[in-house]
């Protein structure tokens, strides 16, 4: 191949400045987080313990509005949230350190494994043999990259450790500072939970592609120019991030649902008090779950879908001409995306925080929406401008031995693709799970006839809302690979999650704003403040759904090449996969049916947890004098107990499935089967996910919808307490386990199985199907 055809000129941005600019912008990432946390924590904190009953930290609040009649005076108010605040942290800090603790010896143990596996056999390249897709480079011995694979595996891991973690400690520093702005007004108690947010979504995206440069750059002392190798071995960063988020989305979502279920199905549906009433035994555990799941899970699973798409990314990159050339710039293309996101996701968030005032609650969803729009709309801008200085204007792609040319701007354009993709399904996401329009409020005319009729129009919302997401990702991944093969799939990924700062922020929201309300309900605060944080917490749960949505999207465009990858390897001597073929088709059946069989374990687990949480909160309500009179404390840690219990015990089988199905598919009937598994996996995964989400997102608004009564038609639904609200709750009920645990599962299923598939790539294609080989 002539030089000529590999270049026409290389890029304007210099190596030199390339190694600047994408640390510098991480750094700067982090600042503005920390400068973030240190607006939030303005609220001012004192320790005053014969006011705060011993508990260190006391909120107080300066400019609280005038007491209402019943309510307690402002210092005793600030010294109950700070009190219910300090139970709710105590609460997910041990459950994390407790699941952490197992997942420590799961790392060591899958670690080894990684490092048996892999030094075992010679990785996509080898030294008597030419590098894979005719690189040229000379490889490293197996031990090497079986090495610097399992040290990838780990970094990735404890990143995700690392980013749950922080992002629960911020949540639960946040969620009483936001109970007491609310006093002020909406508009102060939506920057408290909107910063607090940010904190986390700068912190994830920032140090994720610090430790992620930094990784590459330890990792090139070893490898020097062998691009492929090195990328090869950084897979495993991926597989440690997802690993992690597994098991902290699947634990973390059995612990908020059991404990959800429970105090809904007693204290709401039989006993007609209020969601967060402190008179209800599960109350302190529901939210303590919204942390472990909503913010610990969620954030691990995010930084996993993150870590996993520059990776594949990254790994398409090195087989280019941009390995051969050794043009580093053009190599780090999908980290100087990246490092744009954050810079322009830094912007976008002052638009919420310092450029528009929130003055009513109305104004709160738009200006959620708005920061996606915003974001997208910089962003596409930001992408133009790093495709010209970072790419040459022509380029060579090798797609599995065929060679295709690309200009610059059709990366650009793959790019772009998948980010207002992603925006497309958010908004169509929005239309199905908003109270504000049709669908949902169809959802909530169905209960009048009862429990029945609502579950039968939930569910046909969530299938038909699966529809243009489908189209959208079709229509991306047909113009991508079109333009740039399978590195224009992968990079059209990364334009999706090059805002992720922002996501973030917005996911992490909305469970800061439903543990305010939670304080709000447990301090005995008046009932304005509670119809303020329950507006800040319907606008974050349609906002979420838009997040939920739109990470298949991810999965479908950056996990694409990952594929193609273990089933095209030469050393398998395999061209190309035909689903007709027996071996493929069976992988492809069966990987149809795993995400049912994921999702009957999960919604089993937070069944199996929830029946035990119900039986509980029913005996202390029947068995404890006073505790419906409210002159009696339930026993919080016994269900505080049951959840965590429940939850380390129940998360392993999933994982275990999710964990072992490629390790088995790849060696006992090799690369073809396997490629059919993940395939099946992939499509009827991405419909499964996106129902599930959307249906329990719809159901959830649509309670929300007849208990805030703002429309003459929620009016004439009835009120709180009535047979159809009763059948709303049930519904919202049903829907939990599916918007927060099974369907966000899910996603993490797909990838997982993807990359982890990936990385034993040189194993399967070396020793796999030994079933097949014995008969």
């Amino acid at each position: 191949m002539s030089s000529g055809r590999v270049y026409t000129q290389m890029g304007l941005l210099g190596e030199s400045l390339t190694q600047v600019l994408i640390p510098a912008s991480a750094i700067i990432g982090i600042g503005f987080a920390l400068l973030q946390w240190f607006l939030v924590s303005k609220v001012k904190v004192s320790t005053d313990s014969e006011l705060n009953n011993g508990y260190k930290d006391r909120l107080i609040e300066d400019d609280l509005e005038e007491e209402e009649e019943g309510v307690e005076s402002p210092d005793v108010v600030a010294a109950k949230c700070a009190e219910i605040q300090n139970a709710i942290s105590v609460g997910a800090t041990s459950f994390l350190y407790t699941e952490y603790r197992y997942l420590s010896i799961f790392m060591g143990a899958f670690g080894l494994l990684i490092f048996l596996f892999l030094g075992s056999v010679n990785g996509f390249s080898t030294k008597s043999e030419p590098c894979t897709y005719n690189t040229g480079s000379m490889c490293k011995p197996a031990l090497a990259n079986a090495f610097f694979s399992t040290v990838a595996f780990l970094l990735g891991a404890l990143t995700s450790v690392l980013s749950g973690f922080l992002g629960m400690k911020i949540a639960t520093y946040a969620n009483a500072r936001t109970t007491l702005e609310a006093k002020k007004g909406v508009g102060k108690a939506f920057i408290t939970a909107f910063r607090s947010g940010t904190v986390m979504g700068f912190l994830l995206a920032a140090s994720g592609l610090l430790v992620l440069f930094l990784s590459i750059h330890l990792f090139k002392l070893y490898y020097g120019d062998d691009w492929e190798g090195l990328y090869e071995s950084i897979t495993g960063y991926g597989l440690g991030g997802s690993s992690m988020a597994l098991f902290g989305r699947v634990g973390g979502g059995i612990y908020t649902k059991a404990a959800d279920v429970g105090a809904d199905l007693v204290g709401k549906v039989e006993r007609n008090i209020p969601e967060d009433d402190p008179r209800n035994p599960a109350v302190i555990a529901d939210n303590v779950g919204d942390n472990v799941g909503d913010i610990a899970g969620m954030g691990s699973d995010l930084f996993g879908s993150y870590a996993e798409s520059s990776c594949a990314a990254l790994f398409v990159a090195s087989i280019s001409s941009f390995g051969i050339s050794h043009d580093y710039t053009a190599m780090s293309y999908p980290l100087i995306i990246s490092s744009m996101g954050i810079v322009v996701c830094l912007i976008t968030t002052l638009f919420a925080t310092d450029m528009f005032e929130i003055k009513n609650v109305t104004e709160i969803e738009p200006s959620l929406k708005r920061q996606l729009l915003i974001s997208t709309v910089l962003m596409t801008a930001g992408i133009a401008m790093v495709t010209f200085f970072a790419l040459p204007s022509e380029f060579t792609l090798f797609d599995f031995g065929t060679a295709k040319d690309v200009k610059n701007w059709h990366l650009f354009f793959c790019v772009s693709i998948g980010l207002w993709a992603g925006l497309v399904i958010g908004y169509t996401t929005e239309y199905y799970t908003s109270n504000a329009y049709s669908p949902v409020q169809d959802v909530a005319d169905s209960c009048r006839t009862g429990a029945a009729t609502n579950v039968i129009f939930g569910l046909a919302l969530g299938y038909k809302s699966v529809i243009i997401p489908i189209f959208a990702i079709a229509l991306a991944i047909y113009v991508s690979f079109s333009l740039a093969a399978m590195y224009g799939i992968a990079v059209a990924a990364l334009g999706m999650l090059s805002t992720i700062a922002t996501g973030l922020a917005i996911d992490a929201y909305g469970p800061i704003s439903d543990n305010a309300g939670g304080i709000a309900e447990m301090a005995g605060m008046s009932h304005k403040i509670r119809e303020r944080t329950d507006a800040l917490d319907a606008a974050g749960n349609t906002t979420a759904a838009i997040g939920k949505a739109s990470l298949p999207l991810v999965l479908q465009l950056g996990l694409l090449p990952l594929y193609r990858l273990p089933c095209l390897v030469p050393l398998a001597g395999i061209k190309a996969v035909d689903v007709l073929t027996p071996k493929v088709f069976i992988g492809l059946i069966v990987g149809a049916m795993l995400p049912y069989w994921f999702s009957a374990m999960t919604m089993k687990s937070v069944g199996s947890a929830a029946l035990k949480m119900v039986e509980e909160v029913r005996r202390q309500f029947n068995t404890i004098p006073g505790l419906m009179e409210g002159t009696v404390k339930p026993d919080y840690a016994t269900c505080v107990k049951i959840s965590t219990d429940a939850s380390l015990k129940e998360m392993i089988p999933p994982g275990a499935l999710v964990m072992l199905t490629p390790l088995i598919a790849g060696t006992l009937f090799g690369v073809e089967t396997l490629a059919g598994l993940l395939a099946g996996s992939l499509v009827s995964g991405v419909q499964v996910a996106i129902s599930a989400s959307n249906t329990g997102g719809a159901w959830d608004n649509a309670k929300k919808y007849i208990e805030a009564g703002a429309s003459e038609h929620a009016k004439s639904l009835g009120p709180k307490g009535s047979d159809c609200h009763k059948a709303a709750v049930i519904g919202d009920t049903i829907g939990d386990p599916l918007k927060d645990t099974s369907g966000p599962s899910l996603n993490i299923l797909i990838k997982l199985m993807a990359v982890e598939s990936l990385v034993f790539a040189p194993f399967f294609a070396a020793h796999g199907g030994l079933l097949f080989k014995i008969l």
